[in-house]
């Protein structure tokens, strides 16, 4: 008797194991239960003719910001100047925050001023755009609902906060300028 249990145990297991693999060979339906079925195999990643590569933030190299740029909706005519601003602001280390000292690799090492440590990630977003206490209008905040630093330091977010605050006044929110002290290295200086 067990060994007819066992037989017959198999048997229904490899019915149904069949019928999933036809299944997800079938032609595809509408049911829900066919769209949910998870492929037997999946290519090796490696195989794609177009291999995502994670991107390698290194301080001063911003090869890779154009792509993302245009991933967050930065038009075309802007990537030039936000390159510049993005060298300025962090050297491309989106993990920086106002006063952080980097490595090559952007790693932080240190911190060198204290008085600017709500500026955050690649476009150093200036915390009266994110934080409501600082700025009732804050902008990021409420178009983006990001009322805090911490989602800012995602490059592709920041790239984001950064273009609602283009949207409202082009490049002014990283005017020297604006900030009562027009540094000698920049070309903005009136």
């Amino acid at each position: 008797m067990r060994i007819l249990s066992a037989i017959m145990a198999t048997l229904t297991s490899l019915t149904i194991s069949l019928g999933i693999a036809q299944a997800a060979s079938a032609p595809a339906h509408t049911s829900d239960a066919v769209i949910a079925l998870q492929p037997l195999w999946r290519p090796d990643p490696a195989d794609r003719l177009d291999p995502i590569q994670p991107i390698r933030f290194r301080h001063g190299d911003v090869s890779w910001l154009p792509s993302l740029a245009k991933q967050a909706g930065w038009p075309d005519h802007t990537i030039g100047k936000l390159t510049e601003l993005v060298l300025r602001e962090s050297g491309g280390c989106p993990n920086r925050r106002g006063g952080d000292k980097v490595d090559a690799d952007c790693n932080i090492t240190g911190v060198s001023e204290w008085n600017h440590r709500s500026d955050t990630g690649l476009l150093q977003i200036n915390g009266v755009n994110y934080d409501k206490s600082r700025n009732k209008w804050a902008a990021v905040c409420r178009q983006m609902n990001i009322c805090t630093q911490e989602p800012l330091l995602d490059p592709l977010t920041n790239l984001k906060a950064g273009l609602v605050l283009y949207r409202i006044s082009g490049f002014e929110p990283w005017n020297p300028c604006n900030w009562r002290v027009c540094k000698a290295s920049t070309t903005s200086v009136p």
